[in-house]
Protein backbone atom coordinates (compact mmCIF):
# COMPACT_ATOMS: atom_id res chain seq x y z
CA UNK A 1 0.00 0.00 0.00
CA UNK A 2 1.41 3.39 -0.91
CA UNK A 3 1.84 5.99 1.78
CA UNK A 4 2.22 9.73 1.65
CA UNK A 5 5.81 10.69 0.85
CA UNK A 6 7.01 13.21 3.39
CA UNK A 7 10.09 14.84 4.74
CA UNK A 8 11.18 12.42 7.41
CA UNK A 9 12.57 14.32 10.34
CA UNK A 10 15.38 12.86 12.40
CA UNK A 11 14.00 10.81 15.26
CA UNK A 12 15.24 11.12 18.79
CA UNK A 13 18.09 8.91 19.92
CA UNK A 14 15.71 6.63 21.77
CA UNK A 15 13.73 6.01 18.60
CA UNK A 16 16.81 5.24 16.55
CA UNK A 17 18.18 2.93 19.21
CA UNK A 18 14.89 1.08 19.57
CA UNK A 19 14.41 0.70 15.82
CA UNK A 20 17.90 -0.74 15.47
CA UNK A 21 16.98 -3.42 17.95
CA UNK A 22 19.88 -2.39 20.14
CA UNK A 23 17.90 -0.97 23.05
CA UNK A 24 16.40 -2.78 25.98
CA UNK A 25 12.65 -2.85 26.53
CA UNK A 26 11.41 0.28 28.31
CA UNK A 27 8.64 -1.00 30.56
CA UNK A 28 7.33 2.50 31.28
CA UNK A 29 7.23 3.68 27.66
CA UNK A 30 3.86 3.97 25.89
CA UNK A 31 3.14 0.83 23.94
CA UNK A 32 0.51 -0.74 21.76
CA UNK A 33 -0.47 -4.24 20.81
CA UNK A 34 -1.04 -3.08 17.25
CA UNK A 35 1.37 -2.71 14.34
CA UNK A 36 2.07 0.55 12.54
CA UNK A 37 -0.70 -0.33 10.09
CA UNK A 38 -3.18 -0.72 12.92
CA UNK A 39 -3.44 -4.50 12.61
CA UNK A 40 -3.09 -6.71 15.65
CA UNK A 41 0.55 -7.59 16.25
CA UNK A 42 1.16 -11.20 15.15
CA UNK A 43 2.56 -13.71 17.64
CA UNK A 44 5.90 -13.67 15.78
CA UNK A 45 6.46 -9.97 16.55
CA UNK A 46 9.90 -9.56 18.05
CA UNK A 47 10.86 -7.66 21.15
CA UNK A 48 12.86 -5.33 18.93
CA UNK A 49 9.74 -4.45 16.93
CA UNK A 50 7.85 -3.73 20.13
CA UNK A 51 10.75 -1.58 21.32
CA UNK A 52 10.76 0.26 18.00
CA UNK A 53 7.11 1.28 18.25
CA UNK A 54 7.44 2.13 21.91
CA UNK A 55 10.49 4.22 21.10
CA UNK A 56 8.60 6.22 18.48
CA UNK A 57 5.66 6.79 20.81
CA UNK A 58 7.92 7.77 23.72
CA UNK A 59 8.75 11.10 22.09
CA UNK A 60 5.18 12.25 22.89
CA UNK A 61 3.43 12.99 26.15
CA UNK A 62 -0.12 11.67 26.36
CA UNK A 63 -1.46 15.14 25.49
CA UNK A 64 0.85 15.36 22.48
CA UNK A 65 -0.19 11.92 21.25
CA UNK A 66 -3.82 13.01 21.42
CA UNK A 67 -2.94 16.25 19.63
CA UNK A 68 -1.55 14.19 16.75
CA UNK A 69 -5.12 13.00 16.21
CA UNK A 70 -6.52 16.50 15.60
CA UNK A 71 -6.70 18.56 12.39
CA UNK A 72 -8.01 22.10 12.82
CA UNK A 73 -8.87 24.95 10.50
CA UNK A 74 -6.72 28.08 10.72
CA UNK A 75 -7.22 31.71 9.73
CA UNK A 76 -3.62 32.44 8.80
CA UNK A 77 0.01 32.23 9.85
CA UNK A 78 -0.31 33.54 13.42
CA UNK A 79 -3.26 31.30 14.24
CA UNK A 80 -1.58 28.26 12.69
CA UNK A 81 1.80 28.80 14.33
CA UNK A 82 0.21 29.37 17.73
CA UNK A 83 -1.83 26.14 17.75
CA UNK A 84 1.07 24.10 16.41
CA UNK A 85 3.65 25.52 18.79
CA UNK A 86 1.48 25.43 21.92
CA UNK A 87 -0.42 22.16 21.40
CA UNK A 88 1.51 20.30 18.67
CA UNK A 89 -1.60 19.37 16.69
CA UNK A 90 -1.01 16.82 13.97
CA UNK A 91 -2.60 18.80 11.17
CA UNK A 92 -4.01 22.13 10.07
CA UNK A 93 -6.74 22.75 7.53
CA UNK A 94 -6.71 25.50 4.91
CA UNK A 95 -10.28 26.58 4.19
CA UNK A 96 -11.99 29.26 2.18
CA UNK A 97 -11.60 31.67 5.10
CA UNK A 98 -7.83 31.14 5.46
CA UNK A 99 -5.47 33.94 4.41
CA UNK A 100 -3.87 32.47 1.29
CA UNK A 101 -0.61 34.26 2.06
CA UNK A 102 -0.05 31.26 4.33
CA UNK A 103 0.61 29.29 1.14
CA UNK A 104 1.35 31.90 -1.52
CA UNK A 105 4.07 33.61 0.52
CA UNK A 106 5.40 30.36 2.01
CA UNK A 107 4.46 31.40 5.53
CA UNK A 108 3.61 27.74 6.02
CA UNK A 109 7.34 27.00 6.35
CA UNK A 110 7.44 28.88 9.66
CA UNK A 111 4.38 26.97 10.86
CA UNK A 112 5.93 23.62 9.96
CA UNK A 113 9.11 24.60 11.79
CA UNK A 114 7.06 24.98 15.00
CA UNK A 115 6.06 21.31 14.90
CA UNK A 116 8.16 18.63 16.60
CA UNK A 117 7.00 16.08 14.02
CA UNK A 118 6.00 16.53 10.36
CA UNK A 119 2.80 18.58 10.14
CA UNK A 120 -0.09 17.71 7.86
CA UNK A 121 -1.23 20.69 5.81
CA UNK A 122 -4.66 19.74 4.52
CA UNK A 123 -7.17 21.23 2.11
CA UNK A 124 -10.34 20.15 0.32
CA UNK A 125 -9.42 20.96 -3.26
CA UNK A 126 -11.93 19.06 -5.38
CA UNK A 127 -12.38 21.48 -8.27
CA UNK A 128 -15.63 23.13 -9.28
CA UNK A 129 -17.34 24.93 -6.39
CA UNK A 130 -15.09 23.29 -3.78
CA UNK A 131 -11.77 24.86 -4.73
CA UNK A 132 -9.65 26.71 -2.17
CA UNK A 133 -6.57 27.55 -4.24
CA UNK A 134 -7.92 28.11 -7.75
CA UNK A 135 -6.47 31.63 -7.62
CA UNK A 136 -3.04 30.09 -6.99
CA UNK A 137 -3.01 27.00 -9.22
CA UNK A 138 -5.80 27.61 -11.71
CA UNK A 139 -9.45 26.66 -12.13
CA UNK A 140 -10.59 23.04 -12.32
CA UNK A 141 -13.96 21.76 -13.52
CA UNK A 142 -16.35 20.04 -11.16
CA UNK A 143 -16.24 16.26 -10.97
CA UNK A 144 -19.37 15.96 -13.09
CA UNK A 145 -17.96 18.32 -15.73
CA UNK A 146 -14.66 16.46 -15.68
CA UNK A 147 -16.29 13.26 -16.92
CA UNK A 148 -17.88 15.22 -19.78
CA UNK A 149 -14.69 17.05 -20.75
CA UNK A 150 -11.81 14.57 -20.47
CA UNK A 151 -10.94 10.90 -20.36
CA UNK A 152 -9.82 9.26 -17.13
CA UNK A 153 -6.22 9.22 -18.38
CA UNK A 154 -6.39 12.93 -19.21
CA UNK A 155 -7.82 13.54 -15.76
CA UNK A 156 -4.92 11.65 -14.20
CA UNK A 157 -2.43 13.97 -15.93
CA UNK A 158 -4.53 17.01 -15.00
CA UNK A 159 -4.65 15.88 -11.36
CA UNK A 160 -0.91 15.22 -11.31
CA UNK A 161 -0.16 18.73 -12.55
CA UNK A 162 -2.43 20.37 -9.98
CA UNK A 163 -1.08 18.19 -7.19
CA UNK A 164 2.49 19.14 -8.04
CA UNK A 165 1.49 22.79 -7.73
CA UNK A 166 -0.26 22.12 -4.42
CA UNK A 167 2.80 20.34 -3.09
CA UNK A 168 4.97 23.34 -4.00
CA UNK A 169 2.62 25.49 -1.92
CA UNK A 170 3.24 23.24 1.08
CA UNK A 171 0.02 21.21 0.98
CA UNK A 172 0.49 17.58 1.99
CA UNK A 173 -3.05 16.13 2.09
CA UNK A 174 -6.12 16.78 -0.08
CA UNK A 175 -9.51 15.75 1.28
CA UNK A 176 -10.39 14.44 -2.18
CA UNK A 177 -11.62 12.85 -4.33
CA UNK A 178 -15.31 12.79 -3.48
CA UNK A 179 -16.45 9.26 -4.33
CA UNK A 180 -20.14 9.75 -3.58
CA UNK A 181 -22.43 8.31 -6.25
CA UNK A 182 -25.15 10.80 -7.10
CA UNK A 183 -27.60 11.99 -9.74
CA UNK A 184 -28.79 14.92 -7.63
CA UNK A 185 -28.95 18.44 -9.15
CA UNK A 186 -25.61 20.20 -9.63
CA UNK A 187 -26.19 22.69 -6.81
CA UNK A 188 -27.26 20.15 -4.16
CA UNK A 189 -24.86 19.31 -1.32
CA UNK A 190 -23.12 16.62 -3.41
CA UNK A 191 -24.55 17.24 -6.87
CA UNK A 192 -21.76 18.10 -9.33
CA UNK A 193 -19.14 17.10 -6.75
CA UNK A 194 -19.98 13.52 -7.78
CA UNK A 195 -18.40 12.16 -10.93
CA UNK A 196 -21.49 10.16 -11.83
CA UNK A 197 -24.53 8.20 -10.72
CA UNK A 198 -22.71 5.14 -12.11
CA UNK A 199 -20.40 3.73 -9.42
CA UNK A 200 -18.01 2.28 -12.00
CA UNK A 201 -17.47 5.71 -13.54
CA UNK A 202 -16.85 7.13 -10.07
CA UNK A 203 -14.24 4.43 -9.45
CA UNK A 204 -12.52 5.07 -12.78
CA UNK A 205 -12.20 8.84 -12.37
CA UNK A 206 -11.58 8.85 -8.63
CA UNK A 207 -8.86 6.27 -9.17
CA UNK A 208 -7.24 8.54 -11.75
CA UNK A 209 -7.30 11.46 -9.31
CA UNK A 210 -5.81 9.33 -6.53
CA UNK A 211 -2.99 8.19 -8.79
CA UNK A 212 -2.13 11.74 -9.84
CA UNK A 213 -2.26 13.21 -6.34
CA UNK A 214 -0.23 10.44 -4.74
CA UNK A 215 2.45 10.50 -7.44
CA UNK A 216 2.96 14.17 -6.63
CA UNK A 217 3.34 13.38 -2.94
CA UNK A 218 -0.09 14.58 -1.84
CA UNK A 219 -2.10 12.26 0.39
CA UNK A 220 -5.65 11.44 -0.67
CA UNK A 221 -8.85 10.98 1.34
CA UNK A 222 -11.92 9.36 -0.19
CA UNK A 223 -15.27 10.58 1.15
CA UNK A 224 -18.00 10.52 2.54
CA UNK A 225 -18.25 6.97 3.91
CA UNK A 226 -20.58 5.11 3.68
CA UNK A 227 -22.02 7.35 0.94
CA UNK A 228 -23.66 10.79 0.90
CA UNK A 229 -24.89 10.72 -2.70
CA UNK A 230 -28.39 9.48 -1.90
CA UNK A 231 -28.73 11.31 1.41
CA UNK A 232 -31.88 13.15 2.41
CA UNK A 233 -30.29 16.59 2.76
CA UNK A 234 -27.25 18.65 3.63
CA UNK A 235 -25.29 17.76 6.77
CA UNK A 236 -24.07 21.36 6.94
CA UNK A 237 -27.62 22.40 7.86
CA UNK A 238 -29.06 19.41 9.70
CA UNK A 239 -29.34 15.66 10.11
CA UNK A 240 -29.07 13.57 6.94
CA UNK A 241 -30.47 10.09 6.49
CA UNK A 242 -29.26 7.72 3.79
CA UNK A 243 -31.15 4.75 2.40
CA UNK A 244 -30.83 1.59 4.52
CA UNK A 245 -27.45 -0.13 4.52
CA UNK A 246 -28.73 -2.94 2.28
CA UNK A 247 -29.61 -0.39 -0.40
CA UNK A 248 -26.15 1.19 -0.26
CA UNK A 249 -24.38 -2.06 -1.10
CA UNK A 250 -24.66 -2.03 -4.89
CA UNK A 251 -24.25 1.70 -5.41
CA UNK A 252 -22.95 4.04 -2.71
CA UNK A 253 -20.50 1.57 -1.16
CA UNK A 254 -19.03 0.35 -4.46
CA UNK A 255 -16.34 3.06 -4.80
CA UNK A 256 -15.17 2.50 -1.22
CA UNK A 257 -15.11 -1.27 -1.79
CA UNK A 258 -12.96 -0.89 -4.92
CA UNK A 259 -10.69 1.96 -3.79
CA UNK A 260 -10.03 0.90 -0.20
CA UNK A 261 -6.62 -0.53 -1.13
CA UNK A 262 -5.22 2.53 -2.89
CA UNK A 263 -3.43 4.01 0.12
CA UNK A 264 -6.08 6.68 0.58
CA UNK A 265 -7.44 7.61 3.96
CA UNK A 266 -11.23 7.62 4.38
CA UNK A 267 -13.45 10.45 5.61
CA UNK A 268 -16.65 9.41 7.38
CA UNK A 269 -19.71 11.63 6.91
CA UNK A 270 -22.33 12.82 9.38
CA UNK A 271 -24.89 10.38 8.08
CA UNK A 272 -27.69 8.46 9.79
CA UNK A 273 -27.79 5.02 8.16
CA UNK A 274 -30.80 2.78 8.91
CA UNK A 275 -29.65 -0.74 9.62
CA UNK A 276 -26.19 0.43 10.66
CA UNK A 277 -26.09 3.45 12.97
CA UNK A 278 -27.89 3.85 16.28
CA UNK A 279 -30.70 6.39 16.11
CA UNK A 280 -29.32 9.89 16.68
CA UNK A 281 -25.67 8.78 16.32
CA UNK A 282 -24.33 9.80 12.88
CA UNK A 283 -21.69 7.73 11.08
CA UNK A 284 -18.81 10.05 12.04
CA UNK A 285 -19.17 9.09 15.71
CA UNK A 286 -20.62 5.59 15.26
CA UNK A 287 -18.67 2.52 16.45
CA UNK A 288 -20.73 0.38 14.05
CA UNK A 289 -19.59 2.43 11.06
CA UNK A 290 -15.93 2.35 12.11
CA UNK A 291 -16.20 -1.42 12.56
CA UNK A 292 -17.80 -1.84 9.13
CA UNK A 293 -14.91 0.06 7.57
CA UNK A 294 -12.18 -1.66 9.57
CA UNK A 295 -13.50 -5.21 9.06
CA UNK A 296 -14.77 -4.80 5.51
CA UNK A 297 -16.82 -7.98 5.48
CA UNK A 298 -20.07 -6.08 6.06
CA UNK A 299 -19.83 -4.62 2.57
CA UNK A 300 -17.64 -7.25 0.88
CA UNK A 301 -14.45 -5.22 1.05
CA UNK A 302 -10.94 -5.81 2.30
CA UNK A 303 -10.29 -4.79 5.90
CA UNK A 304 -9.12 -1.19 6.15
CA UNK A 305 -6.10 -0.47 8.27
CA UNK A 306 -5.49 3.10 7.12
CA UNK A 307 -6.47 6.46 8.60
CA UNK A 308 -10.10 7.32 9.31
CA UNK A 309 -10.89 11.06 9.36
CA UNK A 310 -14.16 12.56 10.49
CA UNK A 311 -15.92 15.20 8.44
CA UNK A 312 -15.93 18.67 10.04
CA UNK A 313 -17.19 18.31 13.60
CA UNK A 314 -17.42 22.01 14.40
CA UNK A 315 -19.27 23.71 11.58
CA UNK A 316 -21.94 21.26 10.42
CA UNK A 317 -25.35 21.20 12.08
CA UNK A 318 -25.67 17.42 11.75
CA UNK A 319 -23.19 17.37 14.65
CA UNK A 320 -23.31 20.82 16.28
CA UNK A 321 -27.08 20.66 16.85
CA UNK A 322 -26.52 17.49 18.85
CA UNK A 323 -23.37 18.10 20.91
CA UNK A 324 -20.43 20.33 21.77
CA UNK A 325 -17.10 20.08 19.97
CA UNK A 326 -15.55 18.47 23.06
CA UNK A 327 -18.28 15.82 23.13
CA UNK A 328 -18.04 15.25 19.37
CA UNK A 329 -14.27 14.80 19.25
CA UNK A 330 -14.30 12.40 22.19
CA UNK A 331 -17.18 10.43 20.68
CA UNK A 332 -15.41 10.18 17.30
CA UNK A 333 -12.13 8.91 18.72
CA UNK A 334 -13.81 6.52 21.14
CA UNK A 335 -15.85 5.16 18.21
CA UNK A 336 -12.66 4.38 16.32
CA UNK A 337 -11.78 7.39 14.16
CA UNK A 338 -8.06 8.21 13.97
CA UNK A 339 -8.34 11.93 13.33
CA UNK A 340 -10.98 14.52 14.28
CA UNK A 341 -11.37 17.49 11.94
CA UNK A 342 -12.97 20.84 12.68
CA UNK A 343 -12.60 24.38 11.41
CA UNK A 344 -11.33 26.60 14.25
CA UNK A 345 -8.50 26.50 16.80
CA UNK A 346 -10.29 28.08 19.78
CA UNK A 347 -11.40 24.83 21.41
CA UNK A 348 -8.17 22.86 20.98
CA UNK A 349 -7.07 23.25 24.64
CA UNK A 350 -10.45 22.21 26.06
CA UNK A 351 -10.74 19.33 23.59
CA UNK A 352 -7.34 18.04 24.67
CA UNK A 353 -8.25 18.46 28.33
CA UNK A 354 -11.31 16.30 27.69
CA UNK A 355 -9.36 13.67 25.76
CA UNK A 356 -6.70 13.35 28.43
CA UNK A 357 -9.46 12.81 30.99
CA UNK A 358 -11.12 10.27 28.70
CA UNK A 359 -7.91 8.23 28.63
CA UNK A 360 -7.39 8.62 32.37
CA UNK A 361 -10.95 7.47 33.08
CA UNK A 362 -10.72 4.55 30.66
CA UNK A 363 -13.30 5.75 28.15
CA UNK A 364 -10.61 6.01 25.45
CA UNK A 365 -8.08 3.16 25.70
CA UNK A 366 -4.43 4.19 25.59
CA UNK A 367 -3.67 1.31 23.22
CA UNK A 368 -6.27 2.69 20.79
CA UNK A 369 -4.63 6.13 20.93
CA UNK A 370 -1.23 4.57 20.25
CA UNK A 371 -2.59 2.66 17.26
CA UNK A 372 -4.06 5.87 15.79
CA UNK A 373 -0.80 7.76 16.31
CA UNK A 374 1.04 5.03 14.42
CA UNK A 375 -1.51 5.09 11.60
CA UNK A 376 -1.11 8.85 11.31
CA UNK A 377 2.68 8.48 11.22
CA UNK A 378 2.45 5.88 8.46
CA UNK A 379 0.08 8.07 6.44
CA UNK A 380 2.51 10.97 6.73
CA UNK A 381 5.42 8.74 5.78
CA UNK A 382 7.22 9.20 9.11
CA UNK A 383 6.60 5.90 10.89
CA UNK A 384 9.72 3.95 11.89
CA UNK A 385 10.42 0.80 9.88
CA UNK A 386 9.86 -1.64 12.71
Amino acid sequence: MRTLPGIVLAMTAVVLTACSGGGSTNESAPSTTESSTGATTPPTSTAAQQDCKAGYLSQFTLRQKLAQLLTVGVTGEADAENVVRTEQVGGIFVGGWTDKALLAQHQIDKVKAASRTPLMVTIDEEGGRVSRVKDLIGVAPSARQTVQQMSAEEFYRFSLDRAQKMRLLGITVDFAPDVDVSSQPDDSVIGDRSFSDDPDVVVEYAGAAIRGLQEAGVGTVIKHFPGHGSGSGDSHTGAVQTPPLAQLQNKDLVPFRKLIGTGSAVMVGHLDVPGLTTQGVPASISPQVMSLLRQGNGYDAAPFDGVIFTDDLGGMAAITARMSIEDAVEAALVAGADNALWITTDAVPTVLDRLVQAVTDGRLPGSQVDASVMRMAKFKGTAPQC
